[in-house]
């Protein structure tokens, strides 16, 4: 029971840090002796010390002979900074107690065996579950090479996301959108189409009270017709990388390219193709998008099996026209056996609003 106690104490830590460490994981650590912590760190920034150097940083020498739980196995390697597993050895620890072994090819165990060749008594899986969870964006990325993809949507009770007319502003109250602006922080980028910029001009920045990271905006746009007034070109308050069709304008790329944020990504073929958005996507490191694209985009996503969990604000009003815009405007399928299962995670109210969070069965 004292080994959960201490690791919920680290998956705790490890939490407060979500958003802020990719494409590095998020891990907190606690060092224990005595039956008391005496020293505690969370890894805060890609390319900074990790949460076992800041936790024996704390210890000081007093770590020597005590347990250091960690919520991911201790690197092994020389990346940005040196193996947290030899440092362990080297403050004298006698105990390592991790959460989950690392899927990175180049720890997977191998730090769990460089500390038990060392002569530690090494204790993994405690709480895996949840410490597995803390990382589903980076332990997904390692395993397809490509972004975990939520698909964000706002309707109505009757699944609408506009009027007959087009109007959505707005369909959720104020609590809901700012809770949006979370989910925007904890992920790399945000994904729209260019109706969507042409149509409400967004900013696509995650504005929370405490100040908050804004994703990387990614925008769909074939033929580089956005408007190049429009604030995401405008606003450099995060990078808008743009993804057009292998002809589209020179001239209008050059346009864009006068922004110093802004980022033109040619894809190989005349349409965007989303397998081949994910798959650049994942090569340049962003480990999860965060999908507002419309009811298009969304169903394109969904036709193609392309999302991993879907958030649904239901705010409880009827806009009953059987021909306005619906959450998903894909092809769809014709037998109710081929429709897209889901497994609903949580459903929780946010002001008179219902948020539910869901994830499709094929991703798991």
């Amino acid at each position: 029971m004292m080994d959960e106690k201490w690791m919920k104490l680290a998956i705790e830590l490890a939490k407060s840090t979500i958003g802020q460490t990719s494409p590095n994981p998020s891990v907190g650590s606690v060092v224990v002796k005595d039956g008391r912590a005496i020293g505690m760190g969370a890894h805060l920034k890609a390319g900074e010390g990790h949460a076992e150097v800041q936790a024996l940083q704390q210890a000081g020498e007093e770590a020597r002979g005590g347990t250091i739980y960690v919520t991911l196995e201790p690197c092994s390697h020389f990346g940005k900074t040196p193996p947290c597993a030899d440092l362990i050895i080297e403050k004298g620890l006698k105990r390592v107690v991790i959460g989950t072994v690392d899927p990175n090819p180049l720890v997977a165990g191998n730090g769990i065996k460089k500390l038990k060749e060392a002569g530690l008594e090494v204790t993994s899986g405690v709480m895996e579950d949840e410490a597995v969870a803390l990382n589903e964006f980076f332990f997904h990325h390692v395993k397809e090479h490509i972004p975990f993809v939520t698909l964000k949507a706002a309707m109505t009770l009757d699944g609408k996301i506009a009027t007959v007319k087009g109007d959505s502003k707005w369909i959720t109250s104020e609590k809901a959108r700012e809770d949006v602006h979370y989910d925007r922080h904890q992920h790399d980028a945000i994904l729209v189409g260019s109706n969507t910029i042409k149509s409400d001009n967004p900013s696509l920045t995650a504005r929370l009270a405490g100040g908050g990271i804004s994703p990387t905006r990614i925008i769909l746009d074939t033929a580089l017709s956005i408007d190049e007034s429009s604030t995401v070109l405008q606003d450099c308050t995060s990078p808008t990388w743009v993804v057009c069709g292998k002809n589209a304008s020179k001239e209008r790329e050059d346009l864009f390219l006068q922004q110093p944020h802004v980022r033109i990504i040619r894809m190989k073929h005349e349409t965007i193709q989303l397998k081949e958005v994910l798959r650049v996507l994942g090569q340049e490191k962003i480990l999860s998008v965060y999908v507002e694209g419309g009811a298009k985009i969304h169903g394109s996503f969904l036709d193609q099996r392309l999302a991993n969990r879907l958030i649904v604000y239901i705010a409880p009003k009827i806009v009953g026209s059987g021909s306005a815009l619906s959450v998903f405007n894909g092809e769809g399928v014709f037998r109710m056996s081929d429709a897209a299962e889901l497994e609903i995670e949580s459903v929780q109210l946010i002001g008179p609003d219902i948020k539910l969070s869901a994830v499709m069965k094929e991703s798991r």
